[in-house]
């Protein structure tokens, strides 16, 4: 029995030595397959159950007998049959459910089903066998005109695990195509001229939930795991889930959208549930027309989600050949259980749902982990963001028993996370979040952080938080360097760009981070958002820098009332030339701080911008008492840095853990205001 390259030498003198099909030419005589003129870069596996199937076409060819014929049936699975059939199918253009040469008789084998035309050496007579009338091979999608209506019915999805596996496969068959094309062309329809973009770059909008069944968490999570697969290929830029999944609902054109987000192509889709069925359809658009370049639908049962997942994950790893094999996430990374628990992913997916909608939902969040863990113990992911949950609800308690008892809960859960997957990437950056919040260990965060930045994606948030920490430290030209690496990620995200606008003023770049504040105000969609008057804040910050009290005194007016106008305001009257203002506005402060509303940070600030360095010391030590958030910004304060050479702030920064003051490389406000004045 022959295998492999082997059968196919032996073949190449006996029979036809050539077959055509359409497009689609089987040189026997030199091992190769053609389509359209192009030789195929098929695996000799692949080249000789090609040419078993035609062959024989006309009749069924079981399993087994290509097993045998190819293999020998030697220590060979039939998952790995499945992988070069799947290969097979994505090389010529063919599609399972809808098949125009490869047809899948289930249960049994493989029918060759194309009109081929056998030719033999120095005889031009051909043999022709039909393939069965009426085929329909077209795609269902013709253009955007006939486009599945997505975006507007944005709902929700009844979610098992199954789904999921399906569009991430399903998806990365169109991307084998999607990382081939040409350039796009400029939108005809009047979208503004912008800058080109990637070609290989994508977006992943939310998927729709097709059947109404009020289970948005499902269809998220469908949505955020294909965002996940995509972002393990080289060279392919893809926006994370903040910034896409802004467009559920959207009406905005496909040029529209894919201008905001950067990217050549959209991916739309639906997921419905009828019984034990479920129906994913995917769309991949070209952002400039809105044309819909690939389009499938997948009909699978429930049952066995991972392992029909694993079956055609195999399949599309083939079809995208070593890349991908080296690429694709392992099942932690994907959200998925590797025990396979159904119950513990639905509960997981309800978790990760809470996390991503207000703050006040953490506590409902923390009991779904819990759920998935209790279903699975040996659930890595769930363990990791159960512990990120509790480290959330720790900070946000005033009792310090309870807050030590739910550090400790939280350092317990992910430990587990990392005993049962030591080289699952967003553990580590767990991990190094609760070092940072709970031990103030900012060695060991960033030390963990750097283990996290090399086992996940470019956009993933680690970049956002690797970038406070390194605030955290004085480092602000790193911090700039990862803030921007969070912001091609996620162009949308408002508030990376304030935080940016932050780093950038610190480093006495004051003009850039006003522009980093407009970019942000842009990307502002709910003009009622705190995001807005977060930036705003922020605008007032830069003019106090530059000693403009009235301009920040404007800006604040116009933002809602509440504690954080009433700080930004008594910040801003210090830099007046109304002392009476600025010594009634930090009594203010004073006042509300004795009625336990205070703010110490606030108030050393405060201190700091009179230029009264023995209060600005005393209320930081207070803060750093009541286990305060100063101890994360002090290093990057240009109000607090014009203190950097006091003994008593290298006293607190060794006090903090932190790194001395003079290590910084953010100015102090007299830094910054001599270099506008030498301006």
């Amino acid at each position: 029995m022959l295998t492999g390259l082997d059968y196919a030498m032996d073949d190449a003198d006996h029979g036809p030595s050539r077959y055509r099909c359409g497009d689609l030419e089987i040189d026997v005589g030199r091992h190769r397959v053609l389509r359209g003129g192009t030789e195929l870069a098929l695996e000799p596996k692949a080249y000789g159950v090609l040419l078993e199937l035609v062959r024989r076409r006309g009749g069924v060819v079981t399993r087994d007998a290509l097993l045998d014929a190819v293999w020998g049936h030697r220590h060979v699975t039939p998952a790995v049959l499945n992988r070069i059939i799947a290969l097979l199918r994505r090389e010529l253009g063919d599609e399972a459910d809808r098949p125009r040469l490869i047809r899948t008789v289930h249960g049994v084998g493989y029918e060759f089903i194309g009109a081929a035309v056998a030719e033999t050496k120095g005889d031009l007579r051909a043999a022709v066998i039909e393939a069965p009338a009426a085929l329909d091979v077209r795609p269902a999608a013709v253009g955007a005109a006939t486009a599945m209506p997505m975006r507007a019915a944005r709902s929700t999805l009844a979610r098992t695990a199954r789904g999921l596996t399906l569009a991430v496969v399903l998806l990365a068959i169109a991307l084998s195509a999607l990382l081939a094309w040409p350039p796009s062309p400029h939108s005809q329809s009047g979208a503004p001229d912008v800058a080109p973009v990637p070609v290989r770059s994508v977006a992943v909008l939310p998927l729709v939930d097709a059947g109404g069944t009020d289970r948005r968490f499902f269809s998220d999570g469908l949505s955020e795991n294909l965002i996940t697969t995509l972002s393990q290929y080289p060279g392919l830029k893809v926006i994370g889930r903040r910034s896409s999944f802004l467009f559920r609902d959207s009406t905005e054109s496909a040029a529209v959208i894919g201008a905001k987000l950067g990217v050549a192509h959209l991916v739309e889709g639906s997921v419905q549930q009828v019984g034990d069925e479920v129906r994913v359809s995917i769309e991949l658009i070209r952002s400039a027309d809105g044309a819909v370049v690939w389009t499938k639908r997948f009909d699978r049962p429930y049952t066995d989600l991972f392992a029909l997942q694993d079956e055609i994950a195999l399949a599309v790893a083939g079809a995208l050949q070593v890349k991908l094999l080296h690429a694709m996430p392992s099942m932690v990374e994907a959200g998925r259980p590797a025990s396979g628990n159904l119950a513990a992913y639905e509960a997981y997916l309800r978790a990760t749902a809470e996390m991503s909608g207000d703050a006040s939902q953490v506590g409902k969040a923390i009991e779904y982990f819990e759920q998935a863990t209790r279903a699975d113990p040996g659930y890595a992911q769930a363990w990791s963001w159960l512990g990120f949950a509790r480290t959330m609800n720790a900070r946000s308690d005033r009792d310090r028993e309870k807050v030590r008892a739910r550090y400790a809960q939280a350092r317990e859960a992910i430990e587990t996370a990392l005993r049962l997957q030591p080289e699952f990437g967003q553990a580590h950056a767990i991990r190094a979040n609760w070092l940072g919040m709970a031990e103030h260990d900012w060695d060991g965060a960033l030390a963990e952080f750097r283990v996290a930045l090399r086992l996940v994606p470019d956009n993933d948030p680690t970049h956002g938080a690797v970038s406070r920490l390194l605030a955290t430290l004085g480092r602000i030209d790193e911090a700039i360097v990862e803030r921007r690496k969070y912001i091609a990620g996620d162009p949308l995200a408002a508030f990376a760009r304030i935080y940016l606008a932050q780093l950038l003023a610190s480093r006495g770049r004051l003009d850039e981070a006003a522009a980093s504040l407009r970019d942000a105000d842009e990307r502002i969609l709910d003009r009622a958002s705190y995001l807005r008057d977060w930036s705003i804040d922020e605008g007032a910050y830069l003019a106090i820098l530059r000693g403009d009290a009235a301009a920040a005194l404007a800006a604040i007016e116009t933002t809602q009332p509440g504690p954080w106008r009433t700080r930004w305001h008594a910040l801003a009257q210090q830099v007046g030339s109304d002392q009476a203002a600025a010594d009634a506005a930090l009594q203010g402060l004073l006042e509300a701080d004795a009625r336990g509303k205070g703010d110490a940070y606030t108030i050393a600030r405060v201190h700091a911008l009179r230029g009264d360095a023995d209060r600005a010391f005393e209320w930081l030590q207070r803060d750093i008492e009541r286990d305060g958030t100063a101890v994360h910004y002090v290093l990057f304060d240009p109000l607090l840095l014009r203190f950097r050479d006091d003994a008593r702030f290298a006293a607190y920064c060794r006090q903090a853990g932190l790194p001395p003051p003079q290590s910084s490389e953010a100015l102090g406000i007299d830094e910054i205001r001599a270099a506008i004045a030498r301006r």
